[in-house]
C-alpha cells in the first residue's frame, strides 16, 4: 500500500474508533440520567432519556456502514480487520446499553406515578454505581487497547450479578411481607435487571479488546480459563 493510501486508511480507522467513543460517551450519559431519573422519580428526565436513545440507535447504523465500507474498499489485513470487527461489535453492545437505559427510564416513569418511599433505593444505587464503573472501564480499555484493564472489566461483571441476585432476594422477601409495595418493588427489580444486562454488554466490550489485541476469543470461557 502506498504511503498516501496508508495514511487515508489509518485516518478512516481512527474516525471509526472516534465515532465509537462518541457513542460511548452518549451511552454513559444516558445511563447516568436513567438511574438518576429512577432514584429521584423524575419523569421528565426519564422522557429525555427515551428520546435520546434514538440518536444512539442511529450512531450504531452509521458506525456499521462506515466499517463495512472500509472493509469493502480497503480489504484490510488481519489486525486491521479485527479492529473494524471489534468496533462494529462494540457499537452493537453500546446500542443495547442504550436500550437498557431506556427500559430503566420506563421504570422511572412508572415509579414516579406511585407513592413510593424515597429512602428505599440503596440496593439499586449500589448496582448502578458498579454498572457505571464497568461501562466507563470497558470504554477506557477499548480506547487504550488495554488488555489488563479489559480482563478486570470481564472479572468485575460478577459483582454486578451477585448484587442483582441479592436485590431480587431482598425485594422478593419485602413484597411477601408488604403486598402494597409490590408494584414499586417490581419496577426496581426490572430496572436492576437492566443494569445487570448492561454489565454483560460492558463485559463483551472487554472481550473485544482482548480479541482485537491478542486475536483471542474469550466468549463462552469459564473464569478458570481466562488469563
Amino acid at each position: 500500500m502506498n504511503p498516501h493510501i496508508s495514511e487515508q486508511f489509518d485516518a478512516e480507522l481512527d474516525a471509526a474508533r472516534s465515532q465509537l467513543m462518541e457513542m460511548g460517551g452518549m451511552v454513559e450519559k444516558l445511563l447516568r440520567d436513567a438511574t438518576e431519573a429512577l432514584v429521584d422519580q423524575d419523569a421528565a428526565l426519564a422522557e429525555k432519556v427515551k428520546l435520546a436513545d434514538k440518536r444512539v440507535n442511529q450512531l450504531e447504523v452509521d458506525i456499521d456502514e462506515q466499517c463495512v465500507n472500509i472493509i469493502a474498499r480497503r480489504q484490510p489485513a488481519a489486525s486491521d480487520l479485527r479492529t473494524l470487527i471489534s468496533v462494529m461489535k462494540a457499537s452493537t453492545d453500546l446500542e443495547r446499553v442504550g436500550d437498557e437505559a431506556g427500559r430503566i427510564a420506563k421504570m422511572a416513569i412508572s415509579l414516579a406515578d406511585l407513592d413510593y418511599p424515597t429512602d428505599e433505593f440503596s440496593d439499586f444505587r449500589h448496582i448502578a454505581t458498579l454498572t457505571h464503573q464497568i461501562v466507563a472501564s470497558g470504554l477506557d480499555a477499548f480506547a487504550r487497547l488495554d488488555t489488563d484493564g479489559a480482563m478486570r472489566v470481564i472479572a468485575s461483571d460478577q459483582a454486578i450479578d451477585d448484587a442483582y441476585d441479592e436485590l431480587v432476594r431482598q425485594r422478593s422477601s419485602k413484597m411477601r411481607e408488604d403486598p402494597e409495595s409490590i408494584e414499586g418493588d417490581m419496577c426496581i427489580i426490572w430496572a436492576a435487571r437492566a443494569l445487570e444486562r448492561i454489565g454483560d454488554h460492558a463485559k463483551n466490550i472487554g472481550e473485544y479488546v482482548v480479541y482485537l489485541v491478542r486475536g483471542q476469543d474469550l466468549r463462552g470461557r469459564g473464569k478458570h480459563q481466562l488469563g
